[in-house]
């Protein structure tokens, strides 16, 4: 099982969509099979970026509601970004 690093700005994402629950329910599961799994399946659509998120996952927790995560050495994924699109890019 893989630990979870949260960043700071992951975590001001994350208290944006608190009220919700839907979204909460979504990035629930999908970071529970990347905890459990270390990757996500293609319903998802993981993908590695570029510019300047290069070297990070980018995956669709809904069709515009984005999880960018990094991949670090031994059994850490830190969670990066949370949001849509036009937040994040």
């Amino acid at each position: 099982m893989k630990e979870l690093k949260y960043t700071g700005q992951f975590k001001k994402d994350l208290k944006r969509i608190q009220n919700n629950p839907k979204r909460i329910a979504g990035l629930k599961k999908a970071l529970k099979i990347l905890q459990e799994t270390g990757t996500l399946p293609k319903e998802y659509e993981p993908h590695l970026l570029t510019g300047d998120y290069k070297g990070c996952m980018e995956c669709h927790v809904e069709s515009d509601f984005l999880l960018i995560w990094l991949n670090e050495t031994g059994n850490i994924i830190k969670l990066v970004r949370l949001g849509s699109h036009s937040e994040l890019f």
